[in-house]
């Protein structure tokens, strides 16, 4: 990805062999796109489903040249090249879970946002990367190209 025309705010998570699935999916990015910042990857309980292990979440600030809707099939192929597997448990055990909580700025999902475990890593990276944006730009969810709620 040699021209980073868009910048993307991405939350990782992962409760099955979280720390190698966080890492490989780290690694990928780190190659195929321009990470600017990193945040410390924290340990969470599960929200919904209890009845599983803890997760470890983290967040990372890149850079990529593809448009949101590629920039988003992209992320699942990555998920499917570390084995994730989508079962009947919407919030059940996952090998990596990547999604895109700021593009260009703009929040994609203002309920994703309220869970500690995104906005914790996500304020870290951003701050890591000396950016901080304004509470506008955090409070409206700016939903991009047709994206739907989880």
């Amino acid at each position: 990805m040699p021209d980073a025309s868009h910048e993307c705010l991405l939350s990782l998570g992962s409760n099955i062999e979280p720390r190698r699935h966080i890492t490989m999916a780290t690694t990928i990015l780190e190659a195929e796109c321009r990470v600017l910042a990193a945040a410390t990857v924290i340990e969470t309980t599960p929200v919904g489903y209890q009845a599983q292990p803890n997760f470890l979440n983290g967040a990372l600030l890149l850079y990529t040249s593809l448009d949101y809707r590629a920039f988003r099939r992209y992320l699942k192929d990555i998920e499917a090249r570390l084995g994730r597997r989508r079962g009947p448990i919407k919030s059940g055990p996952r090998t990596i879970d990547l999604d895109i909580v700021l593009w260009d700025r703009r929040l994609v999902d203002s309920v994703a946002w309220q869970q500690d475990y995104v906005r914790e890593p996500a304020l870290e990276a951003l701050e890591r990367a000396g950016i901080t944006l304004a509470p506008p730009a955090l409070a409206s969810c700016a939903r991009q190209d047709g994206d739907t709620a989880r």
